[in-house]
């Protein structure tokens, strides 16, 4: 407990968020709501905070006669029942000159969220009210007991069904788990799932994590599970729109996806005249950086919410806005050097399939590679305490005009390509190239074909096939039915 000087000087501290006081002497309700807040400690300052009793709120006293009955009557809050997890507290008579009060110090618990009756209790400045569910979240995460993260928790309402169990065999199970290992494995699928946190077998249904790496259709079981892409040609949100689209899927797909995206769409580069002899490449958002940043975003996000992660384009930046603020033991002012995962599963798993290395060096390689292609710094912005929020200069800006034109001039190309025989030119459908026609034909023949496959059949690059496929399903003339392994292409 805190010396008679320092509860004097609180007591008198009226805009002190950490104090409530009360002439009250019975009211358990009330007493049991400001100990369940102050346990829970949401703006996470780690100092107690204290009720007092005996106190009107201008903070002078009300000549209240403290009994043996009243400490009691108080110190019973931490154990009748009505308090989980039980908080800890100490009560005491404080005698001051101008007369007596019961002061109680509530230390802020290391298992939140604390409830009373059932229901969480918060302080949001100088007023104790019921926790949302944003706010409960937040204290499930910052609690240094872990419950199972919700990655591991089941899908209630899924089935073994939504998974791609070829997936699972072909292309995940095989990274994690040696070859002569599987070969001896003679468990059902259910409990190979279950092995690695895909599948519960109490609850006999996928886990959160089963969903969103292998899963059929996560977007539809969990409804925020997809990054929203937007370019603007402009500078600010109402500027006009040039392209947008949405990464879905399972993250096996996706992640390969924002990959190729990021290197063969984002990343821009051009020569700069430097003197009559030399000229070097100018680089819009070096790819390593962004795709670092974009990875942190799918792996640390929020999957509770229906609000999809976002990939913002602007003329002169990227923002990258993501569902769910730090997590955890990491905090503004221990940030990037600390961390901690949301979604351990997820992360493990993105470990082992290589887009993330989990060294802790992800943020700090980000700014050395953004300091040397001279973007300046990443921007990380905290203040919201939902979401997390990044913002990258663009080192090779444009204007809006610069823009349109460019987007203008990629149009006309498209438009202006070679057509082949299923282009349908003559009754005005939009032209495709002779080579975007030469993958269709294989396609047509067989719509199993993966890029690298389409890639060696026409001798051309990957990332060739990879823009060509991007541009036709664009245009409405080929979708993906599937992930990339035991899915299928469809020529509309």
């Amino acid at each position: 407990m805190i010396s008679k000087e320092e509860i004097s000087i609180l007591l008198k501290d009226i805009e002190n968020e950490r104090v409530e006081r009360t002439i009250s002497t019975n009211d358990t309700d009330k007493f049991a709501k400001a100990i369940c807040a102050y346990a829970n400690d949401l703006p996470d300052k780690k100092l107690p905070g204290y009720l007092m009793i005996g106190a009107y709120d201008d903070g002078t006293l009300s000549g209240l006669e403290v009994t043996d009955r009243l400490l009691r009557n108080l110190a019973g809050l931490r154990a009748d029942g009505n308090i989980q997890p039980k908080p800890a507290l100490m009560v005491e008579k404080v005698s001051l000159p101008e007369g007596d009060i019961a002061v109680v110090e509530v230390l802020p618990s290391k298992i939140t969220p604390v409830n009373y009756k059932g229901t969480v209790y918060v302080r949001i400045g100088a007023r104790k009210s019921e926790a949302n569910e944003e706010e409960i979240r937040i204290l499930r995460e910052k609690s240094e007991v872990k419950s199972p993260t919700y990655d591991t928790t089941p899908c209630l309402h899924s089935t073994i069904d939504d998974l791609d169990l070829d997936l699972f065999k072909k292309e995940y199970l095989p990274k994690f788990v040696d070859a002569h290992i599987i070969e001896g494995d003679k468990r059902d699928i259910k409990q190979q799932l279950a092995s690695l946190k895909l599948f519960d077998i109490v609850q006999d249904c996928p886990t959160v994590a089963g969903i969103l790496l292998i899963g059929k259709d996560p977007k539809h079981i969990l409804f925020g599970a997809y990054i929203q892409y937007v370019e603007f040609a402009g500078k600010s949100i109402t500027s006009r729109v040039i392209n947008e689209r949405q990464f879905s899927g399972n993250l096996i797909t996706l992640l390969k996806e924002i990959d190729y995206f990021i290197k063969y769409t984002i990343q821009k580069q051009r020569p700069v005249f430097v003197t009559v002899l030399r000229e070097e490449m100018r680089i819009n958002y070096p790819y390593e950086a962004i795709r670092e940043l974009a990875m942190n975003l799918i792996m640390h996000r929020n999957y509770q919410t229906n609000a999809p992660a976002k990939f913002y384009e602007y003329s002169d930046r990227i923002e990258l806005d993501n569902p769910g603020g730090l997590y955890g033991k990491v905090q503004p002012e221990n940030f990037p050097n600390t961390n901690d995962y949301r979604n351990p599963v997820i992360a493990e798993a993105m470990k082992v399939l290589g887009y993330v290395n989990r060294f802790n060096r992800g943020v700090n390689m980000v700014q050395e590679i953004l300091e040397e292609n001279k973007n300046g710094q990443a921007i990380f912005d905290f203040k919201d305490i939902s979401t997390f929020k990044v913002t990258v200069m663009n080192a090779d800006p444009k204007t809006e005009n610069d823009t349109e034109n460019e987007a203008e001039r990629s149009r006309k190309e498209a438009e202006n390509g070679i057509s082949g025989a299923e282009n349908e030119a003559g009754n005005g459908a939009e032209k495709i190239t002779s080579r975007q026609t030469d993958i269709l034909k294989l396609i047509k023949e067989d719509n199993s074909l993966s890029r690298d496959a389409i890639s060696k059949r026409l001798s051309i690059s990957e990332s060739s096939v990879y823009r060509d496929i991007e541009k036709l399903k664009k245009t409405g003339k080929l979708e993906r039915i599937g992930g990339d392994k035991g899915g299928y292409w469809k020529i509309k």
